[in-house]
């Protein structure tokens, strides 16, 4: 996010808004402040209900304007840290919001939880699906309220797509189709370089393994590198993922195969630039697809899912909305516009909302952690498969693979002395 829009997006809704004194106020901090990170404080600022007590992040080129803009916006003062834990000890906040690259999630939300405070987190929630089970003992073993960033589960038109498709007006569905199509080309290598000033790698790097800073890693980059992200599957796929899964009133599928690799991209990222996936569940096939080259205009959509069902074809899209096309020749094709805020067409909005009244009610809300780690399970079970290169038969109520100690292997990773995988 750019500060500039930041600035002006929380100026427009505090304008609006007068000032409430501090007392009453959720303490709040904020780890991770960077791009999409400060997209979720400045709707936490924008509730008027949040008090900014801390802001963290290793790279003092990200955090420190990020503290500023917060001071320029609000009457808050919030204090600087390089680590996390510091924070939670000495702010004591009520509200975390864990912005980290994917492989920081776990152990930040995990210590959050246990320090009492309430977690916002965002997808994937890890990197390996067992850090994800122990990320829901935890929030169930502090009585947390712990939301997930899949706001897709509050767009409006997400809801709708839902209320039509479980209504029956699509018919009985056999095949789900979901796909992120972009295009892009092979790029070039990056030569790894020192850190920006100030900024400490190590701590960056943490439980995962140490890489060279390279500047396709951060900011921004990392979903592209495999020791800390899972790709455009893990990116994008658990938005689709998520709502295949809400929407079908399903936890997990019974077996997953996915193949790919990185046949065009020539630069610094390890992540497939193609990879298909077919996750089979008891009423239905589910496939997705992505490929980072090839960008044309003959496909009408290049994100989102298909469902196919005996009464026509939905099309579930993002900053299209969605569209039924029904069989029934003559028909009338149906559509609805998305309703996105700026920047960056998203719904954080609504998601904080019901963060706050989950946890003023005690309740679990609309994106739980256990619905955001079945969502996920589907990116790393299919990230799995491709790394073994064969089918996975996959029991969902003990979360094993069956039959197969390799790959059960690879549902967790060791982590980098000193820091300890979750259990």
């Amino acid at each position: 996010m750019e500060r500039r829009d930041f600035l002006k997006v929380s100026a427009a809704v505090l304008g609006a808004t007068p000032l409430i004194g501090q007392r009453g106020k959720f303490r709040t901090a904020l780890v991770g402040t960077g791009w999409w990170g400060m997209n979720i404080l400045g709707e936490a600022i924008a509730s008027g209900e949040c008090e900014v007590v801390g802001m963290c992040d290793v790279d003092p080129n990200q955090l420190n304007p990020a503290v500023d803009k917060v001071k320029q916006l609000t009457r808050d003062d919030p204090r600087k840290y390089k680590d996390y834990r510091e924070l939670l000890a000495k702010e004591k906040p009520q509200i975390v919001i864990n912005a980290t690259p994917d492989h920081w999630h776990p152990l930040i939300t995990i210590a959050a939880c246990r320090a009492g405070a309430h977690v916002y987190v965002e997808k994937p929630i890890g990197h390996t699906l067992k850090e994800g089970r122990a990320m829901v003992k935890a929030a169930r073993d502090a009585g947390a309220v712990v939301q997930v960033g899949t706001h897709r589960r509050v767009s409006p038109h997400n809801i709708s797509a839902r209320e039509f498709i479980r209504s029956g007006k699509l018919g009985k569905i056999g095949y789900i189709r979901a796909f992120v199509l972009y295009g892009g080309g092979p790029g070039q290598k990056t030569p790894d370089s020192d850190p920006p000033p100030g900024m400490d790698w190590d701590m960056w790097c943490g439980p995962a393994p140490f890489r060279p800073y390279n500047k396709t890693l951060h900011p921004r980059g990392f979903r592209q590198h495999l020791d800390y992200a899972n790709g455009t599957i893990g990116d994008w796929g658990i938005h689709w993922f998520d709502q295949i899964l809400w929407i079908m009133d399903e936890k997990y599928p019974k077996t997953v195969f996915s193949a790919g690799g990185r046949h065009i991209k020539q630069d610094s990222t390890t992540a497939p630039d193609t990879q298909t996936a077919v996750f089979r569940f008891d009423h239905f096939e589910l496939t997705w697809e992505n490929r980072a080259y090839g960008g044309n205009g003959a496909e009408k959509h290049n994100v989102g899912c298909y469902f196919y069902g005996t009464e026509g074809m939905f099309h579930l899209g993002w900053q299209d909305g969605w569209t039924f096309y029904p069989t029934k020749k003559g028909a009338q094709v149906i559509h609805e516009d998305p309703v996105l805020h700026k920047p960056d067409s998203q719904n954080i909005k609504e998601l904080w909302a019901d963060f706050l009244a989950s946890i003023k009610a005690k309740k679990r809300p609309v994106c739980d952690i256990e619905f955001g780690h079945y969502s996920t399970n589907l990116s790393l079970l299919a990230m799995i498969s491709l790394k073994t290169g064969r089918s996975l038969a996959w029991d969902g109520a003990k979360e094993v693979i069956v039959g197969d100690d390799e790959a059960n292997r690879l549902l967790s990773r060791p982590y980098r002395k000193p820091w300890v995988y979750p259990s």
